[in-house]
């Protein structure tokens, strides 16, 4: 599974989610649905905004966690 480390980047960067959503143009709750790992899918001009803002790589935010079965 992804997991989106997004909080762990904002607080490196001392941001909040509101500072956030301005630097971007996204809406707060499309940045909490990231932000808590429910989205489905990012469009890479979103994570390009965010890693701009972040100044960070989209690995710094994205990171894969293999399951515990070992199945995709």
């Amino acid at each position: 599974m992804i997991v989106v480390n997004l909080d762990v980047m904002m607080a490196k960067r001392k941001m909040s989610l509101s500072q956030l959503s301005e630097k971007v143009d996204i809406t707060l709750a499309n940045l909490s649905v990231l932000k808590n790992n429910k989205a489905k899918a990012v469009r890479f001009s979103t994570l390009e905004a965010v890693c701009a803002a972040l100044d960070c790589q989209p690995g710094d935010i994205l990171e894969y966690v293999p399951d515990e079965k070992g199945g995709v």
